[in-house]
């Protein structure tokens, strides 16, 4: 990813406005990577034209799938249900979704393929997915045994039945992935429930998933060429774009936000009950017209003065992506917020506990690191006038741009241009909806 760019951010005036985010990105990604394995042409409305999601896409393109733009959506001719092995390494950019779910597909496929990504990818290790595939019958090189690039060895996978060590929908995904195309029905049971976007997907294109309280089951096909249709839908609004002007909204009282289509899956919207307990008001409000595979729908923030809270390993997997921001609600909370059993944020695209420690002292905040988390200590007043790096990492970017709605002098942010990845329109968003102080 890149760690190029600086913007300096001027101390704002949150407005209120009624905004739309770019298409989720995980659902953006499983969407593409289903689509280039269906018979037929699938068509992708709203998709995210990110860097993750275009990675995703140049790897299925370069394992036998066509695609072609129509305005916002994308259309995908798929390989009629199975992969062909690939000429060049599959780069998948700064993606970790698309690394691990892409390894569980080709896992099944009886062709080497090397997985490579850029600097960042390449720091983030990949043990989790390792051990699960090998159980199933492939084999991973790996570099030092847990880093990318790594070469995969797959077909004739066995069916097995996985505890999920930690609660990972990346990793679920990969498993059931895999499972496609393994001997028998492989089975993932989950500690804690997590986003199942890739079980909404199974059920909406008819593939033999049974899910039960804490377990989900996928019946493969041997080895064989899957059964997948094409399909026809709508990328909901990402929730994660979306938490970033919720928040704004919360740490501005008496501001609404509002934003319209926006995935509501409740695996991905854990910041929603932290915004309520944390004294915000929020609405949502569910669009009759929902996607097959997903509910989306309108959520509003106002804010009301922010009290501290806490947030535990029990609530992390529901908003890991959003703990950044947590923290920016606990700068500007009364009292004492503390994050705890998110030791998974250090292996991310930066070390996201140490660097928003770090950002959030150099702008004047009371911050505590611990191993797996941070306490801090709110204010009314964060200081800011200081210089911030985000070490190409777009949600910690992001979230210090936020944070300058609250500060008393400008932030200058180091390393902007990652927010490309996930957010292209975001500042075009941020000006829509403040005005300077």
């Amino acid at each position: 990813m890149s760690s190029g760019g600086r913007v300096r951010v001027e101390p704002s005036r949150l407005k209120e406005g009624l905004l739309s985010v770019p298409g989720d990105k995980s659902i953006s990604q499983r969407s593409v990577m289903l689509a280039s394995l269906a018979s037929g042409e699938s068509r992708i409305q709203s998709i995210l034209r990110g860097g993750d999601v275009l990675s995703t896409l140049s790897a299925c393109q370069a394992l036998g799938a066509s695609a072609r733009w129509e305005n916002d959506n994308l259309l995908v001719t798929g390989t009629s249900g199975m992969f062909r092995k690939p000429l060049n390494d599959l780069d998948m950019g700064n993606s970790g979704t698309g690394m691990r779910l892409m390894s569980g597909l080709l896992a099944g496929h009886a062709f080497t393929s090397t997985f490579t990504g850029d600097a960042s990818l390449s720091k983030r290790p990949m043990t989790r997915i390792l051990v699960p595939l090998e159980l199933m019958g492939a084999r991973l090189t790996m570099r030092e045994d847990k880093y990318p690039p790594f070469t995969l060895h797959g077909g004739g996978l066995s069916a097995i039945s996985y505890e999920l060590p930690m609660a990972s929908a990346q990793v679920k995904s990969c498993v059931l992935l895999a499972g496609l195309f393994a001997d028998g029905d492989t089975s993932v049971v989950e500690p804690i429930r997590c986003r199942d976007h890739t079980e909404n997907m199974f059920e909406a294109l008819g593939l033999p998933l049974l899910r039960e309280e804490g377990r989900s089951t996928i019946s493969g096909s041997g080895g064989a060429a899957l059964s997948v249709p094409a399909f026809d839908w709508k990328v909901p609004g990402d929730f994660s774009s979306a938490a970033f002007w919720l928040v704004a909204a919360a740490i501005s009282d008496g501001v609404c936000i509002s934003v319209s289509d926006v995935g509501l899956n409740s695996g991905r919207s854990g910041l929603l009950g932290v915004l309520e307990r944390m004294g915000a008001e929020v609405t949502v409000s569910i669009d009759p017209a929902s996607a097959p595979t997903e509910p989306y729908g309108t959520v509003s923030v106002t804010g009301r003065g922010l009290i501290a809270t806490e947030v535990g390993a029990d609530e992390v997997p529901n908003l890991i992506d959003e703990l950044p921001l947590v923290a920016v609600l606990g700068a500007c909370a009364e009292g004492e917020t503390v994050i705890k059993g998110a030791a998974e944020l250090r292996v991310k695209e930066s070390d996201r506990i140490a660097l928003m420690v770090t950002n959030l002292r150099a702008v004047g905040v009371d911050v505590e690191e611990r191993p797996d988390g941070m306490v801090l200590r709110g204010s009314t007043e964060v200081q800011g006038g200081a210089t911030v790096s985000s070490q190409g990492d777009h949600r910690m970017a992001m979230s210090m741009a936020i944070l300058a709605t609250r500060t008393n002098a400008a932030i200058e942010i180091e390393g902007t241009d990652c927010i490309a990845t996930s957010y292209p329109t975001f500042w075009d968003d941020r000006q829509r909806v403040t005005v300077n102080a």
